[in-house]
């Protein structure tokens, strides 16, 4: 009796820690299992096939529900449609210059370089790519029910787009609509949320797996995967965002960064974009001087769809996972992960583990063995903190440009110091 109330006791222990830690101990107990069992390791792969499996359920679900949630957010006003129009461009934009920033950043590091996996069943398994024009033909379905029930993700992305987009034209006669796909949605967070707690016993299963099929050396490159993606983060955020202020706002990058500061404190120790929305919506109004009406729009919107970070980190571990398996990209192939993340990035932000469905995503669009996930997952924390700040700049970056386009922003009070900016949004509240 004793040794089943101890057993309880250290379960309950266990599902205390953060899921992040857990992914970390199962990755770390695997590679110790591999390289202890050697070949046959392979007996335990079936553990990360399930966990594998259970994330290819979840896409299209998932990617359809939410996407539509994401477009439907947008107010059907004059003004919340202008202000909405502007926010989504804007960050459809910026999320195709950062994963073509990390495919850049992947090819000149090539973190899976020299790995030698190539000759493997799973390099057998990739399918030619598609042409151009054959792709753009392709991306409208002719069966949007077959699209979804084949898996086409692109396809199931353009109908999710267009079907948001007629649901909140039609005004009235759309909200009992979204309110469905709204409750659909909300289920199939929780649903990733519960598939995502078996991480651990997958990555467990599929890093055992690597390590005794492939040995020890093929785990030394995810170093160079976390210095590359730090790296591309930074070159995105103090490069191309400081770009952005200082030619399509007139403002100081240096003041911005002082007025985000506590955001992306936040960001980076929470990895959560939704977590650090308080935080964001205090920096914006507190210390960079926009006003509420169109910070309190243009956050949330952009917690919704804006994944500057997490796009930037599937163009860098997508080509980790195509040169660890020793496929050779084509320019098409390219373009195809630019555009696969850049929409994809709608309909998964916020999601728990949302970096991983979407590299799963990107993966299956380009043919890419999917185990390269698991590979992923175990250091997906570290890179989640880092790809969260970038997200969260991201926003409030959206939200000062557009808010000075609306002449809603008060410049004498965004060049304040800190102090000063606090005391004049007190001013502010007061007067309200």
């Amino acid at each position: 009796m004793s040794s089943k109330s101890s057993s309880f006791g250290l379960w309950r222990r266990w599902c205390a820690v953060p899921l992040w830690l857990q992914i970390l101990t199962g990755m770390l107990l695997g590679i110790a299992t591999g390289a202890l069992l050697g070949p046959d390791a392979t007996l335990l792969k079936p553990i990360g096939t399930l966990f594998v499996n259970t994330i290819k359920m979840l896409i299209v679900p998932l990617v359809f529900c939410s996407l539509i949630v994401g477009v439907t957010s947008m107010q059907d006003t004059a003004r919340m449609g202008r202000i909405g129009f502007k926010s989504f461009v804007f960050y459809l934009g910026t999320t195709a210059f950062a994963i073509s920033l990390g495919l850049l950043v992947g090819s000149v590091i090539q973190p899976g370089a020299g790995l030698s996996l190539e000759g493997h069943d799973l390099t057998a398994e990739v399918k030619a790519a598609p042409s151009v024009m054959e792709t753009l033909i392709n991306i409208v379905p002719t069966n949007p029910v077959a699209a979804l029930a084949n898996g086409q993700i692109l396809q199931v992305i353009v109908f999710a787009v267009a079907l948001g987009v007629a649901l909140v034209l039609i005004g009235d006669h759309g909200k009992p609509a979204i309110r469905v796909f709204e409750s659909l949605a909300e289920a199939m967070y929780k649903l990733t949320d519960m598939v995502m707690k078996l991480a651990p016993y997958g990555v467990f299963g599929l890093m055992a797996w690597v390590a005794g099929e492939y040995g020890m050396d093929m785990l030394l490159p995810l170093i160079k995967v976390i210095l590359a993606v730090y790296l591309g983060c930074a070159l995105h955020v103090l490069g191309f965002y400081s770009l952005i202020l200082k030619l399509f706002a007139g403002l100081s990058p240096l003041q911005f960064f002082k007025g985000i500061s506590n955001a992306m404190a936040v960001a980076f120790t929470t990895s959560s974009s939704a977590g650090t929305l308080p935080a964001s919506m205090k920096c914006a109004s507190e210390y960079l001087g926009v006003n509420k009406k169109i910070s309190s729009f243009v956050l949330p919107l952009g917690t919704t769809i804006n994944m500057d970070g997490t796009a930037l980190y599937q163009g860098v571990t997508a080509l980790f996972v195509a040169q660890a398996f020793g496929i050779d990209l084509t320019w098409v192939d390219y373009l195809t992960i630019v555009l696969t993340a850049t929409l994809a990035s709608i309909g998964t932000a916020g999601v728990p583990g949302a970096g991983l469905v979407m590299l799963t995503l990107v993966l299956t669009t380009v043919g890419l063995p999917l185990e390269g996930v698991a590979i992923i997952a175990g250091i997906d924390r570290v890179l989640d903190m880092a790809r969260t700040v970038v997200n969260v700049s991201g926003d409030l970056v959206a939200t000062t440009v557009i808010a000075r386009s609306e002449g809603e922003i008060d410049v004498e009070h965004y060049n304040a110091d800190m102090e000063t900016s606090a005391r004049m949004a007190s001013e502010q509240d007061s007067q309200c």
